[in-house]
């Protein structure tokens, strides 16, 4: 009789083993298998939060099929206590092991609301965007200019929170003087602005900034990116230019910035100038003497008068000979490529064709000419 109980029991615990292996098995395929979300999410984990509430909150929006097995998932992965604050993107299917990594890697958030700080040539405007999950793109949320008004609610009450993430968009062309004034109008970045960095030395860009971050580091950051372009686009800089240090052809880069937005054109109008100087031909270019008159200090509004034409300046090439002493904005790196790689043409007139580009000419005849149709779409227009 005993004998037959201890079969029996022996029996029952081997039957309870393979239960439980089976259920092991089936919770780790639960875990590491794809889940159930048909299409993508955007979670938010607030500081403070816990497996607990994170699980149940995805089990309650269908991304996972059981909150239990997640969180003994990521107790056995030591996971637990690793729980990150933000807003993570949760792509379509995926698995419980692949959300606990996601929540717990750390890093930037991945979607949720982003500010961006736009930095344009005659305008400044701040966007808050927030990323479609489904889509992966960013909708618009409000945008305004900063300083022009109270800041709407759609911003204030995302400034503060801990995932809202912050960019600074600087665009081509825009000068130190503007840059600056910009920057002490972002109320999410600390610090005053110690000098007013050399023309010429921002570089372009987008830059990821953490709120209440520094002015001088953010601009520190913004000179060590132009350096750096301006230093790889000199080492491979073309043979017998008209020039011979990076500084002189930052100032070309400047004035090709200014000259045209159409980026085929860069290299064309490069080597205009360049074929200029290499005549000993005076450059003749507007924008300089647009910076003799403002200084960098915003746009002129209108258009050149003739006794600022006629004014002697260090910045008037319709005066001076060759470049002027200093660049006369920020150009971006394919300006300062083209000012050190222009094309090979013949090349030293142009003027604007009606189009938003020029018409290039390499004699003063087909440049009158070129002048003609330019001024007679002028005032058709007018």
């Amino acid at each position: 009789m005993w004998r037959h109980i201890a079969s029996n029991a022996f029996s029952l615990i081997i039957v309870i083993l393979v239960v439980a292996v089976g259920v092991i098995a089936w919770g780790k395929t639960q875990y590491s298998g794809a889940g159930p979300l048909t299409q993508a999410i955007c979670l938010r984990v607030q500081s403070g939060s816990n497996f607990t509430r994170v699980s149940e909150g995805l089990a309650a929006q269908g991304a996972i099929s059981n909150a239990s097995i997640m969180r003994i998932g990521a107790d056995y992965e030591d996971k637990a206590g690793a729980l990150k604050a933000g807003s993570f993107l949760v792509p379509e299917g995926a698995s419980m092991a692949e959300i606990v990594d996601i929540v717990t890697r750390g890093g930037a958030s991945s979607c949720g609301t982003e500010v961006v700080y736009r930095i344009g040539i005659s305008k400044v405007e701040a966007q808050v965007r927030q990323l479609d999950p489904v889509s992966n793109r960013f909708v618009e949320v409000v945008a305004f200019e900063p300083g022009e008004g109270e800041a709407p609610a759609k911003y204030t009450d995302v400034r503060g929170d801990a995932d809202t993430r912050y960019r600074v968009a600087l665009a081509e062309g825009a000068t130190s003087w503007q840059i600056v004034n910009a920057l002490k109008s972002a109320d999410f970045l600390a610090g005053e602005v110690s000098a007013l960095p050399d023309e010429g030395s921002l570089a372009p860009d987008s830059y990821e900034v953490t709120l209440d971050m520094n002015r001088d580091a953010l601009i520190s950051q913004m000179q060590a990116a132009q350096a750096e372009r301006l230093a790889e686009a000199w080492r491979n800089r073309a043979e017998d230019l008209p020039f011979s240090t990076p500084e002189e052809a930052l100032v070309l880069a400047s004035i090709v910035e200014k000259e045209t937005g159409v980026a085929e054109e860069r290299r064309q109008v490069a080597s205009v100038f360049v074929n200029r100087l290499r005549l000993g031909m005076k450059l003749q270019t507007d924008p300089t003497v647009i910076y003799g008159v403002t200084k960098g200090k915003g746009t002129l509004g209108r258009g050149l008068r003739q006794s600022e034409l006629r004014n002697r300046n260090a910045y008037n090439t319709y005066i001076i000979n060759g470049l002027p002493p200093g660049p006369i904005a920020n150009p971006g790196l394919a300006s300062i490529e083209a000012a050190l790689n222009p094309d090979d043409t013949p090349y030293i007139f142009f003027v604007a064709d009606g189009s938003g580009g020029h018409a290039f000419a390499e004699t003063l005849r087909e440049h009158n000419a070129n002048v003609a149709k330019w001024r007679a779409i002028e005032a058709e227009r007018n």
